[in-house]
């Protein structure tokens, strides 16, 4: 799969409640930013926010060149230890977030029959402007014999977010598809997104000492900020070093 150029990203709060979701944020900052340094185009298909504005959960379509190879490894659980902002005692928090990244497939593909799917429509949240709320734009589609849901709303028309709700469930499927194929139970983006639980990690950000740990290569970084805003290239290049 290292030719796939376009790719969704999902990133959902997990264990930690308020923190989770502003780490969660903060992860999607870190990709943007990751990604406008590469020269990828970045795209929000779908975003959840809390009443903090952290995210509960948001859906990014990137593409350039290499994406994919790039960020494969970026699947699974995050953790973050810090102090969070509303914390006043000074404690240190230890809250979650889950990122799944999926190749997009093209459409001929993945076969995905009418009868399948359960579409609903609703006014669309956040960022937009009050001509994005007037109507049912945002799109919600169900793949009933699987349960994966998919959603858009970044469009201002309810056919192309439509389109592009399509376009997500696809990648879902295929992944599922593949998975299924290789007699896997769970699919990748399940193992990927995995329990959300604070001990079922790849990576911990120690904001407190300043570094950050992937479990998997048993190696560490430093210069947490740098890395938050989108300073990714030592990690992503350790990563291309081993495969």
């Amino acid at each position: 799969m290292s030719g796939i150029n376009t790719i969704i990203l999902e990133i959902r709060a997990g264990a930690g409640g308020k923190e989770a979701s502003f780490f969660a944020a903060d992860l999607a900052q870190m990709y943007s930013k990751y990604a406008e340094q590469q020269g990828w185009k970045v795209s929000m298909l779908d975003e959840s926010r809390d009443e903090l504005n952290g995210y509960k959960e948001v859906v990014f379509e990137i593409g350039g060149l290499g994406v994919y190879e790039k960020l494969k490894n970026e699947s699974g659980v995050h953790r973050v230890q810090r102090i969070p902002t509303t914390e006043k005692s000074g404690r240190v928090h230890t809250s979650t977030a889950s990122v799944a990244v999926l190749p997009e497939i093209p459409e001929e593909k993945v076969e995905i029959k009418p009868d399948e799917l359960e579409i609903t429509f609703t006014r669309a949240g956040g960022p937009g402007g009050q001509n994005v709320n007037k109507v049912e734009t945002a799109v919600r589609i169900l793949h009933k014999p699987t349960g994966i849901i998919a959603a858009c709303q970044s469009e201002r028309s309810q056919q192309r977010n439509r389109e592009k709700a399509l376009k997500i469930l696809q990648a879902k499927l295929s992944e599922f598809k593949r998975e299924k194929e290789h007699g896997q139970i769970a699919d990748e983006r399940r193992q990927q997104i995995g329990t959300q639980d604070r001990s079922e990690k790849i990576r911990t950000y120690n904001f407190l000492q300043d570094r950050i740990t992937d479990h998997r290569i048993k190696k560490s970084w430093h210069n947490i900020e740098k890395v938050m805003k989108g300073g990714l290239d030592p990690i992503i290049k350790k990563f291309s070093q081993l495969s």
